[in-house]
């Protein structure tokens, strides 16, 4: 596994995966919810954002990380998040909710609108650790996600990627979209070197995306 480019990340350490449920088994409240650069918080703590395609599973994974049911709005209706959304793990972390991106039929002022702020703020937010990036196991990388990434090497920030849905896919269809992800990533200089493996309803990667976001002090 381990020669293969992009491998799935191993499961952490026990100490290391006790951090990151310490992190998450904390306070978590939702800080707020802007539409301009200018609202976001003071950056006095290290942040990490979770970027991704409409309805790829990101409102979901927040809840499922934090055991919280209701802590992010999940919705079968893509294009629901329509700002960035702050959360605050304790006082050492900001977890950020991005936009979800190209969903064509939205309405295209609005597209256009949650395009220009996801840009301004990955390329602005001196604060930010790392940005993981979330894509379907069903679907793979599909053009919209290699301009975010294009995006994040032109910005310098590293993204990691999140593959959610793992749950539903069947095993060979799985390996054809991780063979796939490793090769787009390959051409990103920002792309982290290794992949979480996810699944919200199954709690699958769970620890591991825990263990790594507490690891961003």
């Amino acid at each position: 596994m381990n020669s293969l480019p992009f491998p799935l990340a191993p499961e952490p350490p026990h100490e290391v995966a006790e951090r990151g449920r310490r992190l998450f088994a904390g306070p978590v409240t939702f800080v707020k919810g802007v539409v301009a650069m200018s609202g976001l918080p003071p950056g006095d703590r290290p942040e990490v954002c979770f970027a991704g395609r409409s309805n790829v599973g990101k409102s979901s994974l927040i809840n499922a990380l934090t055991g919280r049911k209701g802590l992010a709005r999940a919705s079968n209706t893509p294009g629901r998040t329509q700002e960035i959304n702050i959360f605050a793990l304790g006082e050492s972390h900001y977890l950020v909710d991005l936009p979800g991106y190209g969903y064509a039929q939205a309405p295209r002022d609005k597209v256009a609108a949650w395009q220009a702020l996801l840009k301004q703020y990955l390329a602005g937010r001196a604060t930010l650790r790392r940005a993981f990036l979330l894509i379907d196991a069903r679907h793979g990388v599909k053009p919209v996600d290699e301009e975010i990434m294009s995006l994040l090497d032109s910005a310098a920030v590293t993204f990691q990627c999140v593959l959610t849905k793992a749950d539903k896919v069947k095993a060979q269809d799985l390996d054809r979209v991780l063979e796939q992800t490793r090769g787009r990533l390959a051409t990103h200089p920002a792309a982290y070197p290794e992949l979480i493996l996810t699944s919200s309803e199954k709690s699958e990667g769970l620890a591991t995306l825990r263990a790594e976001i507490a690891a961003l002090a």
